[in-house]
């Protein structure tokens, strides 16, 4: 009796799947997988404030914990790879914008890719939602929030409109169909129940209530105070709204009813001004987070402005960037940085002012 290779290859996958089954395996979410040195900024013998975490890159950061792999886990990843063949690597392309939500769970758009990449640090997973809606896929995802109730709204540029995604990743709804002309930054005032999205080649920033409703119209075109020449990112923070006005080379601040309070830098060849600014982020001490992709840095601005310490520079080692993109800070004061070129989110810890 002759039996076809791939029945052999079918039984010993069941026969795998029986043994692995009883095995235990864990996974865990792993921040800097090659080992690098531990980098601070600034360098001695200043005291140092920012310290270098990990990278994300994709499923490399996703660890089996178990000591030792049974010997039919073993088989069974032979098995697959001979009969799926090689199989591609799940990885960052070109990441665009990033945030934490309250559960720490980091989410990374993907403009290449045209996705969200969600990495679970607490059940050690790595996720990709590709949907935007029925037979709907993402084109061109860029900033994200969370809304009150937990789902998570992803800005499509490319679609045009803002998608809601529950925390299966399922899409539950949109808004701003018809809106926009061009939408990137996104923003969420949990005080008000609010919404702001940047429309960059409206040149406003555009208001929602959290039914998807347009209440306002922040700006419009123009260089003076409160107005915008294509903004981009946003955030926001104790009542004000932070404005990356990206070819204005500064960053606005903002009330919470949209009245005009300050800019942070300007244009110019010197590390700390703004020539082409992209992410913003504002962390627990109110130090404010730029990404200044032009020549590869983050930023850090006090709560007034001031200019304080620069990160970065043109690269891919520890502390390089090649064209980053957003920036956000979490619950634990880590700062998560898109560095879009190099195909991964960058992670610092802020080390504290005192």
């Amino acid at each position: 009796m002759r039996y076809s290779t791939h029945k052999i290859v079918l039984f010993l996958l069941v026969c795998c799947l029986v043994v692995s089954g009883c095995a235990q395996t864990h996974s865990v979410l792993r921040y800097n997988v090659n080992d690098e040195p531990s980098q601070v900024w600034p360098s001695e013998p200043e005291k140092p404030r920012y310290r270098y975490v990990g990278e994300l890159t994709g499923e490399q950061n996703i660890i089996n914990d178990s000591k030792e792999r049974s010997f039919g886990s073993k088989l069974l990843g032979w098995l697959t790879g001979l009969v799926a063949g090689k199989r591609k690597p799940t990885v960052l392309q070109r990441p665009q914008g990033v945030y934490v939500d309250q559960a720490g769970r980091i989410y990374i758009s993907d403009v290449s890719r045209s996705a969200v990449y969600v990495f679970n640090e607490t059940e050690g997973t790595l996720d990709v939602w590709e949907m935007a809606g029925k037979n709907i896929r993402f084109e061109t995802p860029v900033g994200m929030t969370e809304d009150s109730s937990g789902d998570l709204l992803v800005v499509d540029a490319d679609l045009g409109y803002v998608v809601r995604l529950n925390q299966q990743g399922q899409p539950v709804g949109k808004f701003g169909k018809g809106l926009f002309k061009r939408p990137t930054g996104i923003a969420f005032d949990a005080v008000n129940d609010r919404i702001f999205v940047a429309d960059t080649h409206d040149n406003n920033i555009k208001v929602f209530d959290e039914a998807g409703n347009l209440l306002d119209t922040l700006g419009e075109f123009g260089a003076q105070d409160g107005q915008f020449n294509s903004p981009t990112y946003l955030a926001y923070k104790e009542d004000q709204l932070y404005v990356t006005d990206t070819l204005n080379a500064r960053i606005q601040v903002f009330s919470a009813s949209g009245d005009y309070i300050r800019s942070i830098g300007k244009r110019g060849l010197y590390v700390g001004d703004l020539p082409r600014p992209k992410g913003v982020a504002v962390d627990q001490d109110n130090n404010i987070y730029v990404v200044e992709s032009y020549y590869d840095y983050l930023l850090v601005f006090s709560d007034k402005g001031e200019f304080l310490l620069p990160i970065g520079g043109t690269g891919s080692g520890v502390g390089e960037f090649y064209l980053p993109a957003g920036v956000c800070t979490d619950q634990r004061n880590r700062v998560y940085v898109a560095d879009a070129f190099n195909g991964r989110v960058v992670i610092l810890q802020y080390l504290g002012a005192a």
